[in-house]
């Protein structure tokens, strides 16, 4: 069986055409600025000042972006804590996880902290999973704190000399221990070249204090071990491996010295973790108390694919699809596509998944008229000066934030916001039409791989960051690119990520980048693990005043049942299934037959299913098996024109169902 190690600050490319090793090599690095240069034009950046500092890629989509963009810091949850910038310093809250009916909430505390006499922070570092926050007096440099996921640890580290003031009295457990006290929790603090005193800790220059939760339950001998493991960090690194059906993540910790505290998330496993009996709790579920060096899971790989198979199809079934198809590609013209990056994004996706039937169902005048009509708006969308001449359907850069703005942009894209939403339909779309093309993977290429680039770069170049939406210890993309918001980052359809990185996966295969193709089957198989364990069949035994069966918000600080556009029931779990792509079966039927009947009586109560996302609804209830699957597809030849979303036509809508009613 191949095995392919890829860790993300050395070994993969830029993600464009591979040589036959793939490697960040200075001319691939020069081509991909030469592609960004050639688009010609310059989107209007809408960052405004950043917290940042000097020569880094501003950090959109991350779970600490909040710190970087808006009018002041936003408090962020390198889970399983809290953390926010005060007003002269800093400070740490283990959060109090309460649920009611539609969420579970964990918002930021500020239990402890210490004063430093800072006036303003800017970002100085950031990796896979940390962040560096420093702290200045004016240009003055006091010290820089680091915070990660997956561990509980604070770490401050001076500049210079100087003392530093606690939030609350310390009271001193040894020569260089304490603990502080707030908001009902215990923290220990662990001093390196330094000194503690009731009122604070004085530092010499390098010297560091570490703050540390104490968890519920401890004992002195337990925590004890732990204060051993209060190390100072210092940053994180991610390496990624695939082999024997499987997905690798490894998540390395810089501790000074020696192993940890470190705290998996739950679902995620303890390989190589020397773990205790606590828990912290987290709005995830209880997590388990460990010390190690890194975090390492894996996933069952989910193979991408693009392709329905028709070939079980009864023949009567084949005769009515293929009516359908009939009809369905009649109403394709010129006018079927919405300009922005997000509604035509979904129209492309539409269009060329009737295509792929049309191919499969030998209708060649289909097929060519389809073909023809996806090909002449792609041929805008991935034209290098395409916004040189018009102001849509066409891709401009922000050179301030280093990304790829489609024109026109939609729901806050010129924020960041969705990147992988939009050119995720995109990518999926030219996969479908250029596969065995090469004359339009040829045309084509240079734009669909900046694309690619923007959302999934696999190391960081000159022009974008390194997975710029993908956050690995959370196991799933953030959707807000400056994040402002008090709960953190914030990502609601973990379906469409998952639909865009099979997209990137497909677009990889049929480019001829491996990179691409192993980056997106990476990405793909950990988005859709999270989506089975967070968002669909979620263990919410931890939770029981959260009376849903599905979570459709997942933010930093909470977990709601609720979506960010409409209130109608059907909509939390529509949103967690759009837009149904070829492999979804093989992850959102999580759970079974018995989640999927639980989730519809959410979602259609009443059994009806003319409503926003009633044809996914209908897809998803195939999935209950032979009996389920004719049902739905009765209800589906009978669903209303104006219910089947702009990504679906009532063609892929059947094949879907029918592929599924197997005996």
């Amino acid at each position: 069986m191949t095995s392919v190690a890829l860790l993300l600050s050395a070994c993969t490319g830029t993600g464009g055409t591979d040589r036959p090793t793939p490697s960040a090599t200075a001319t691939d690095s020069s081509a991909q600025a030469r592609a960004v240069a050639a688009l010609g034009d310059v989107a209007s950046s809408t960052v405004g000042t950043m917290r940042l500092a000097e020569g880094l890629v501003p950090p959109t989509n991350r779970w600490f972006s909040g710190l970087v963009f808006g009018d002041a810091p936003q408090p962020v949850f390198p889970t399983p804590i809290s953390w926010q910038v005060t007003s002269d310093g800093f400070a740490a809250g283990l959060p109090d996880v309460t649920a009611t009916e539609k969420t579970i909430a964990g918002g930021a505390v500020p239990q402890v902290g210490f004063d430093l006499g800072a006036t303003n922070t800017l970002v100085s570092a950031y990796d896979a999973v940390s962040v560096t926050v420093e702290h200045r007096d004016g240009d003055t440099v006091l010290g820089h704190s680091v915070v990660a996921e997956g561990s509980p640890l604070v770490t401050y580290t001076a500049d210079r000399d100087q003392t530093v003031t606690g939030t609350s009295p310390l009271d001193r457990t040894g020569d260089d221990t304490a603990t502080m006290s707030g908001g009902g929790r215990t923290w220990q603090v662990v001093v390196r070249d330094g000194s503690v005193s009731a009122s604070g800790v004085t530092l010499r220059r390098g010297g560091s204090v570490v703050l540390l939760p104490t968890p519920d339950g401890a004992s002195s001998s337990q925590v004890a071990r732990l204060v051993d493991a209060a190390r100072p960090l210092s940053g994180t690194s991610l390496e990624r491996s695939a082999s024997r059906g499987s997905q690798r993540t490894t998540l390395s910790y810089d501790f000074d010295g020696g192993a940890g505290v470190l705290v998996p998330q739950p679902g995620q496993g303890t390989e190589g973790l020397t773990c205790t009996d606590l828990r912290i709790a987290t709005i995830t579920g209880p997590a388990p108390v460990c010390t190690g060096t890194a975090l390492r899971y894996a996933v069952d790989t989910v193979e991408p694919s693009d392709r329905l198979d028709l070939s079980g199809l009864t023949g009567g079934q084949r005769d009515t699809l293929a009516a359908q198809v009939r009809q369905d590609a009649s109403k394709v013209d010129a006018s079927s596509y919405a300009a922005d990056s997000y509604g035509g994004g979904k129209d492309l996706y539409r269009v060329a998944t009737l295509y792929r039937l049309a191919v499969a169902l030998g209708l060649d005048d289909q097929a060519a008229a389809l073909k023809t009509s996806v090909v002449g708006e792609l041929d805008q969308w991935f034209d290098p000066a395409g916004c040189g001449g018009r102001t849509a359907r066409c891709f401009a850069y922000d050179p301030e934030v280093h990304g790829l703005v489609g024109q026109q942009a939609s729901f806050g894209s010129d924020e960041f916001n969705d990147h992988h939403f939009h050119y995720g339909y995109v990518l999926s779309a030219a996969a479908m039409v250029a596969d065995g093309d090469a004359s339009l993977v040829q045309k084509w290429r240079t734009v669909a791989d900046l694309v690619a680039a923007d959302i999934a770069s696999p190391t960081a170049t000159a022009s974008f960051p390194a997975l710029r939406v993908y956050d690995p210890y959370a196991q799933h993309s953030w959707a807000s690119g400056y994040s402002p918001f008090a709960d953190g980052n914030n990502q609601e359809s973990s379906s469409e990520a998952v639909s865009a990185w099979n997209g990137l996966a497909r677009w990889g295969a049929v480019s001829g980048s491996s990179t691409l193709e192993q980056t997106g089957t990476w990405l793909l198989s950990n988005e859709a693990a999270s989506a089975q364990r967070d968002v669909l069949d979620p263990d919410l035994s931890a939770f029981p005043g959260f009376t849903h069966r599905i979570v459709s918000l997942n933010w930093g600080g909470k977990r709601d049942h609720a979506t960010w556009f409409s209130a109608a029931a059907a909509a939390p779990a529509g949103i967690e299934l759009i837009p149904m792509p070829a492999m979804a079966g093989e992850y959102v039927d999580a759970g079974g037959r018995q989640q999927i009947q639980r989730v519809l009586d959410e979602a259609v109560p009443d059994g009806r299913y003319d409503v926003q996302f009633g044809d996914y609804l209908l897809m998803y209830r195939a999935l209950g098996g032979e009996d389920d699957a004719a049902a739905a597809l009765r209800d589906a030849e009978l669903l209303p024109d104006a219910v089947i979303d702009s990504a679906n036509t009532r063609s892929y809508l059947l094949a879907w169902i029918m592929t599924r009613g197997r005996s």
